[in-house]
């Protein structure tokens, strides 16, 4: 199945080193299906297609087995965040897309929430409980340009106040729970699990 015109291009970040997770933490098994599956079946229920997983080196299992899916190698993911979101931002520049940007860590992310993100005319990103803004976040296609030389360990976030008419929604706040550690992978699974 083909995009929809204008639909972003769904990139979900899975290139992170997992230090404070000790490794392997999108393959760990989150209330029956490795971490990672989750955001990929949120993307499914929210009616979008398949996109790109950005992905290390050594790409997790659940990225190797995504049906539809296209990995993207980043070859240098210990120079943090910002060069993942860079190679999806090249990605949908070349094709004059915008790009859905998602986190792999993020299992309880509500597909309602990213369909209106993808929905948004302009680019639209996620205002969290303490105010910032970050992702889950649709960068519009005339903006991609912006976020093509990123690096470091910043992401997108900040971009989003420099740009004009920004679009800010809400999701519930546990909605927004990436997973750091093992006690916060307990936590999703005691969550997704009484679903």
């Amino acid at each position: 199945m083909r995009a929809a015109e204008g639909e972003p291009l769904v990139a979900v970040l899975a290139a992170g080193l997992a230090s404070r997770f000790g490794g392997g933490k999108l393959d760990a098994d989150c209330a029956g299906r490795p971490l990672g599956n989750w955001v990929l079946d949120s993307v499914a229920a929210a009616g979008l297609q398949p996109g790109i997983i950005l992905v290390g080196p050594e790409p997790p299992a659940f990225a190797s087995g995504a049906q539809g899916w296209r990995m993207v190698t980043n070859p240098a993911p210990e120079r943090g965040q910002g060069t993942s979101v860079a190679l999806a931002c090249c990605n949908a520049a070349r094709q004059s897309r915008g790009v859905l940007l998602l986190l792999a860590d993020m299992p309880m992310i509500d597909p309602g929430h990213l369909h209106r993100l993808a929905s948004c005319p302009s680019t639209a990103a996620t205002r969290y409980p303490d105010g910032h803004l970050g992702v889950p976040a649709q960068i519009a296609a005339g903006d991609v340009g912006r976020f093509t030389g990123l690096a470091g360990d910043s992401g997108a976030g900040k971009l989003f106040y420099n740009l004009d008419g920004v679009t800010v929604f809400d999701a519930p706040p546990e909605t927004l729970c990436d997973v750091d550690d093992t006690s916060a992978l307990e936590a999703a699974r005691q969550i997704l699990a009484a679903r």
